[in-house]
């Protein structure tokens, strides 16, 4: 089972690193990335099934990831939304809690961290799909 995950990231390189290091060392499959937050936004928006979380940097080329995730509505309760960027402290953790992120990583000190968050969804997803039955259960067919 392969957690869907978008990335809102406006460095390629970090982009690019990113994604790398999560399809390597988790079950994330990067479906999508934008350095905008109208692109990213579309696309979410365009495709509430096809993802679990969503990743943003809060400062972008174009837009702002706070108010990407302020006009992001989750389509179903597991998915997921992340902050990861260089600009974290204390009142940014508040306001990302205000608005119902679920988890916020510093890129410069918490990337260990992002990776470990990552690898317990993926074992959430799986244990999910476990209960999850294939077939319709009880009654006669």
């Amino acid at each position: 089972m392969q957690l869907a995950c978008f990335v809102v990231e406006d460095n390629a390189e970090i982009h690019e690193n990113l994604a790398g290091a999560l399809e390597e060392l988790t079950c994330v499959k990067v479906v999508g990335g934008s350095p905008t937050e109208d692109a990213a936004f579309e696309w979410l928006v365009g495709h509430p099934g096809g993802w679990n979380m969503v990743i943003v940097d809060l400062f972008l080329k174009g837009g702002s990831g706070i108010r990407l995730i302020q006009r992001l509505e989750r389509t179903r309760p597991e998915q997921k939304v992340v902050v990861f960027s260089n600009y974290v402290n204390a009142s940014v953790r508040k306001r990302c809690g205000q608005l119902g992120v679920d988890a916020v990583f510093d890129k410069s000190t918490e990337i260990d961290a992002l990776v470990d968050y990552c690898s317990h969804q993926c074992t959430l997803l799986g244990a999910h799909a476990a209960l999850a039955p294939d077939q319709p259960t009880g009654g006669t067919p």
